[in-house]
């Protein structure tokens, strides 16, 4: 045990424990913000759709400048004052009167997401050696899974005792806890990171960036994958709570059916994963997240459901942990965050997934998944692509 707990740095191991911690937070909510605006708000699918997306929209845009902005002025005060907005955005969604305000307050959420991911993640990478960085993004993906078990029971929980606002305002009281936690403990450490020089403008950086052709191929592929992958928590909720009955307690059960996978697997398949290239990974993990997409479209009864997320489950673990550490591994030494941030351009799938998936939904539910399923594995070309560059 003390081996394990000496395999990374004392502080990426409390981020590690931080991010189960706030998390499990957000599983209590944003999983069922679909079903509440459809059951409590009475919001249509495309309303829902936009909601759902925008959230991934802003994080696109925002992810770029919360990364250069932590390349340039440093990890702990971007992620601290980020961690206390957010907090005030679920308080607020707890709060809000009609779906309409959800829109502004899900772009909020978003912004948020894309200032914090990208500063924690390159905090973690400041104090982790080269030959740890492709475990380390594994387990933070572990410890999300974790997460994403816990969560959704409680939120299911917690909302059949009170109200279906109040996860939302436990969340925002979590996100607040943990904004106070990080505060005390990151004085306590001395920074890593490589800042950018103040000559180095966010113009300069940025057009560094986009000339970055690799990179522009890593982003085109992963916008294809986020279009399948958003189809999670906007349409596939819908579609369950359309096909059997007592659709939102499915729902909760097959996102932890897909956080259990992730856990029970996720050890054995990274250590086959790290036999074989990035590429390859990225590639196996698409093929499959194609075919679970598929069997969710003719999933008609619990276990069809349960057993199409299994398969979903695995392309996961192959896809993700993979599409950061290739950024990583291209990124120069002290412009990780701006790359990770630059990344989050590939959640421009998150936004037009669920609003290509709500139309679907009401024009051609019985082809929906299959013609997503076909977008998603368009990113293998990409990626072959990228993979032919020096």
């Amino acid at each position: 045990m003390q081996r394990i707990f000496q395999f990374f740095h004392p502080l990426v191991w409390i981020i590690l424990s931080g991010t189960i911690f706030v998390r499990t937070a957000s599983f209590m909510a944003i999983p069922f913000l679909a079903l509440y605006l459809h059951n409590e708000l009475q919001a249509s699918p495309l309303l829902i759709g936009v909601t759902i997306g925008i959230a991934p929209l802003f994080s696109t845009f925002g992810g770029l400048i919360g990364g250069y902005l932590t390349d340039r002025f440093g990890r702990k005060a971007v992620i601290i004052i980020t961690v206390f907005i957010w907090s005030l955005t679920f308080v607020g969604f707890a709060s809000a009167p009609s779906a309409v305000y959800f829109v502004l307050l899900n772009a909020v959420n978003g912004l948020c997401r894309s200032f914090f991911e990208p500063g924690t993640q390159a905090l973690m990478i400041d104090f982790t050696e080269d030959a740890k960085k492709r475990r380390l993004f594994s387990v933070r993906y572990t410890a999300i899974n974790i997460a994403a078990v816990m969560g959704p029971l409680l939120g299911v929980w917690v909302a059949s005792l009170s109200s279906p606002a109040t996860p939302f305002m436990i969340t925002g009281i979590m996100y607040a806890l943990y904004g106070v936690f990080l505060l005390v403990v990151l004085n306590r450490y001395e920074m890593k990171q490589k800042r950018l020089s103040s000559k180095h403008q966010i113009q300069t950086i940025l057009s560094a960036v986009f000339h970055d052709q690799k990179l522009l191929l890593f982003i085109a592929g992963g916008i294809l994958i986020t279009v399948g992958y958003s189809q999670f928590d906007s349409t596939l909720p819908q579609f369950i709570n359309m096909t059997v009955e007592d659709g939102v307690k499915l729902f909760s059960y097959v996102i932890v059916a897909n956080s259990i996978t992730v856990l029970a697997f996720q050890l054995p398949l990274t250590v086959v994963s790290e036999r074989i290239s990035i590429y390859s990974s990225l590639k196996i993990g698409v093929v499959i997240f194609a075919v679970g997409l598929f069997l969710f479209g003719v999933s008609d009864s619990s276990w069809m459901f349960i057993m199409s997320m299994i398969v979903f489950s695995v392309g996961e673990i192959f896809c993700f942990p993979m599409m950061n550490a290739v950024i990583e591994e291209i990124a120069p030494e002290d412009q990780k965050g701006t790359y990770l941030g630059a990344s989050q351009f590939k959640n421009i799938g998150g936004f037009i997934g669920p609003i290509l998936g709500g139309w679907l939904l009401t024009a051609s539910i019985n082809y929906m998944f299959a013609i997503i399923s076909v977008i998603m594995l368009c990113s293998i070309f990409i990626y072959n692509r990228a993979q032919r560059l020096t």
